[in-house]
Parts: C-alpha cells; structure tokens; sequence
C-alpha cells in the first residue's frame, strides 16, 4: 500500500479537531464525546438509513457478548452498514463526534475483542457479505468482510482450489474477524496464520477515509506494507471492509491417524520424523494430553479405538497432492515408527466417517462454553519447552487449587498450546487469579500470552509479559497516528 491508495470518506471528512479527552497511563487518549448520542444517532439515521440503526431492544443477543460468554451488554446502537462507503460514512460520523465504535464480526472471540460497552457504537459488518472474485490465474479470492469463514472455504474449492486458513468455528466466524485477530487454526503447521493468506486489503480508517490495496501479486516492495498493520490489530487501527486471499492448490487426498506417544519428546520427535518424510505435506499435528482425550471421549460419546491408556496422542493429518496416494505412505511411515519404538500405537482412519470420529475428539472445545465455566489459555513458547511447562502448570495448579480440573491441548507444530481449566470444579474461584497464576510462570520463559486469540479485553493486562517497553510504546504511536480520538474497540488492546 502507498499513500496514493488514500482516499477520503464519502462524505469527504478528514476528521474533526477538538477536545481528546484524558490520557491515560499508557499513554492512550480516551474518546471524550463532542456530541450528544442522540445527535449522532441522528446523523447516522440520515447517512445510512433508519434500518441500518438499532438501538434497545432491537439489538438482539449476538450482539452482546461473544464465546468467552463475558457478561452480556447491549451497546448504545448497533449499526448494520451494507457496503463499505456506509462504514466509511458511519466512522466519519463518530470521528467527529468522538463516539466509541466497536467492529464486531461473527462474535466467536475467545478474548472478549468485540464486546461492547453500553455506550459505545457496535458495527456490524454481517451485511458486508460475498465473494466478489475468484482469479484462477493468479491463484486469488476478493472478499467481503462479514462472509464466513466456511463460505470462502466452499466458493475456493468449486473453483479448484483451497482457501487454507481452517477453524473450528468456520461455519459463524467472519473472514473480518479472523484477519483482525490473526487466527491460527488447524492447518497453520503447512500454510501458516491468516495473515500469510493476504495479498490485499480494504480498510476504512477512523476518521471514514477508506485505504484500499486490493492488489494480487505476491511481490509488491513499494515502502510499507500496510496491510499488515490491520492484520491482528482487533479492531483499534481501522475496520477491515475487503480482502483479496492466496489460494492454494487442492490436496487431492487425506489420511488421517490418531496416534499414542510415551510422552512430549515422542511427540517432538515423531513430528521432526514425518516432516522429514513428507514435508508440508503434514497437515495438521494435534497434540491433546490425557486429561483433554478422556474429556473429548466421553462429551463426543465415542470410544476410545485404543485398549489401553497412554501418556499422550497426536491427531495427524497428511495432505498429498497425488490423487494416486492410497496412504500407503503414511501407513508405512507409521508402522516404521512403532517398530522402532517412536510411537505405541497408531489407528489410521478408514473411512469419512472415521476422520469425522477421530476430529470429533479434538474439536470438542465446541462444548467447553455449554459443559464447563471455563478458564482459557492461549500461549505460545519455544517447541522444546512445551512439555515441560505443561508438567510444571499443571503441577502448580494442582498444589494452588487442589481438585482443579484442567485440560491441555494444542498445535504444538507451530508453538501454540491451548489449557482450560473448568471454574466448576474450584467453586467460587478468581479467574483472574487463576489468569496471573499461569502468565506469571509463563513470563520466564519469554513465551506469548496469545498464540491466536487475540488479547482482547481478557489480556490486555498482561500483554506487558510478552512485549517490550519500547514495543508498546511503537504500538500506541502507531494507534495515535491512525485513530488520534481514540474512538476505534477502545479498552482493547491497551
């Protein structure tokens, strides 16, 4: 992106000056209102329709809270813009008025970023909705924001290729969304994070001017890249409105096992072991520790296709392009493994309907919000340290809150290690003790709070852990620069 991309909002706003309200200690402004709601709600009736404006009792539930199931708050009015020159016209309107606005997209959060206060402005992009193009030559699909996840998914594959990013929540979460937290996912281990699948965006700024970079091509070394500003900012720098996506050739075949390990360092090995012999051909490597297979056993009703008990499993996808591979590769490779004393045991999927089976077990954190109260964790830290942390965090929660019931899980294959723990089971416990619990033992080991979540207002406290000084303080400059009043998800973030 350069600064010939810069247009101005519709309305042909730059932005108006006044008063920025009070400093805090992080050095961010908060928005201080120049107008009244009911004048600015007026204004935004005018601009995009009284349809587009919601306030009270017609903003329905989704609006409120998101799956950290935070206490739910009905903002002071939710708008509903239709295409980006209504975003454009909305944020003109509230950056004049200094009006607090909150982007929400399909509201599955884990780190509470969409959540809106009672006097903010929610704007959801749910109405921004469908798949404008697909290029076949240069391998690209142009976006709108509020379209899902699972739709892009489908639109890609009908035209012969595969839109890599893949969460559990794909069927409600937003392409918006997951480009503003940067999502992880299943896949991040072959194709990487949502940000590696940009090559373009369309952003409206606070002030309404709409920054559009919508450009196709892989090389594009033209000053800064802007795009990746927006990408994993949650909302604090911009609303993202388009997005052009990379587009990967189809795996034409999948095999999928379930594999029991003697422990961390197995699962260590056999990953480096698979990646020699297949490269990125390895999909997925799905580390769940005892405690979350039983757990995901019995809320999936299934049973277990081992006799016995083991240290530890890996759930393990292999993705070829050959439309001839059988798995017979990657069987041999397993039965390689066990009888040199890498694995335990393995059972290779036979069927759809044992994949489903199999994924069941690790996607049944679906259920963790109905099920349990949960406490989540989404860290990251250096591969090699994983297993150890995970040995001394459950061992300190077992001795600070004894008959605790905790769960870990995650990505190991690109550093991502997710742990629950069911408040259920320590009546009357602090989570926000629990929180500062773990991030305290994390912070020695210059590992991140957030691996994909985002930091929400759930984190926002503990970012210092894994940011420097001088890191913050670019972010805020950065945050200043682009949004001067302050007005854009405030109390997220910093």
């Amino acid at each position: 992106m350069t600064n010939n991309d810069m247009a101005h909002g519709a309305n042909g706003a730059t932005g108006a000056t006044g008063a920025t309200g009070a400093t805090g200690a992080n050095g961010m402004t908060a928005p201080h209102q120049t107008a009244s709601l009911d004048a600015t709600l007026d204004a935004l009736r005018a601009a995009l329709g009284a349809d587009s404006v919601r306030v009270g009792e017609q903003i329905g539930e989704r609006a409120m809270t998101d799956w950290t199931r935070h206490e739910p708050t009905r903002p002071a009015a939710l708008l509903l813009p239709r295409n980006t020159q209504d975003v454009s016209r909305a944020l003109a309107i509230c950056h004049a008025a200094h009006q607090p606005v909150v982007p929400q997209g399909g509201m599955t959060g884990l780190a509470g970023g969409a959540i809106a206060r009672a006097t903010d402005i929610a704007i959801s992009l749910e109405r921004l909705v469908g798949i404008e193009e697909v290029d076949a030559a240069s391998a690209t699909l142009t976006v709108l924001a509020g379209t899902t996840l699972q739709t892009a998914q489908e639109a890609a594959a009908e035209a012969g290729f595969e839109l890599a990013l893949d969460l559990g929540g794909r069927g409600s979460c937003q392409i918006g969304g997951n480009l503003a937290t940067n999502a992880g996912g299943n896949r991040v281990i072959q194709s990487g994070t949502a940000r590696d699948q940009v090559l373009g965006l369309e952003v409206v700024l606070a002030n309404g001017d709409v920054l559009t970079s919508l450009g196709k091509m892989v090389k594009n070394n033209t000053g800064y890249d802007l795009k990746h500003w927006f990408i994993g900012s949650e909302g604090t720098l911009g609303v993202i409105t388009r997005a052009v996506l990379r587009l990967h050739p189809q795996r034409a075949s999948r095999h999928t096992a379930l594999v029991a390990l003697d422990g961390y360092d197995a699962a260590v090995n056999l990953l480096r072991r698979l990646s020699t012999q297949f490269g990125n051909d390895i999909g997925a490597f799905e580390i769940m520790w005892p405690d979350f297979y039983d757990f995901g056993v019995k809320l999936t009703g299934t049973r277990s296709p081992f006799a016995d008990a083991h240290p530890l499993y890996a759930l393990i996808e292999h993705a070829s392009f050959d439309s001839a591979d059988d798995g017979t590769r990657f069987s041999t490779a397993l039965t390689d493994a066990l009888e040199a004393g890498a694995i335990r045991d393995a059972v290779i999927a036979q069927s759809v309907a044992d994949v489903r089976a199999l994924w069941a077990i690790r996607e049944c954190t679906a259920e963790f919000p109905v099920r349990l109260d949960p406490i989540n964790f989404d860290v990251s830290l250096p591969i090699g340290g994983i297993g150890a942390f995970v040995d001394q965090c459950r061992a300190e929660l077992d001795r600070r809150w004894p008959g605790n019931e905790s769960y870990f899980f995650g990505h190991i294959g690109d550093s991502n290690l997710h742990i629950t723990m069911d408040a259920n089971s320590v009546p009357g416990v602090d989570h926000h003790a629990v929180y500062a619990f773990v991030y305290g033992m994390l912070g020695p080991l210059h590992g991140s709070v957030s691996a994909e979540h985002g930091i929400g207002l759930l984190k926002r406290e503990f970012l210092p852990i894994s940011r420097s000084p001088a890191e913050l303080a670019a972010m805020v400059a950065i945050k200043h620069a682009l949004d001067p009043h302050g007005i854009l998800n405030p109390g997220k973030l910093f």
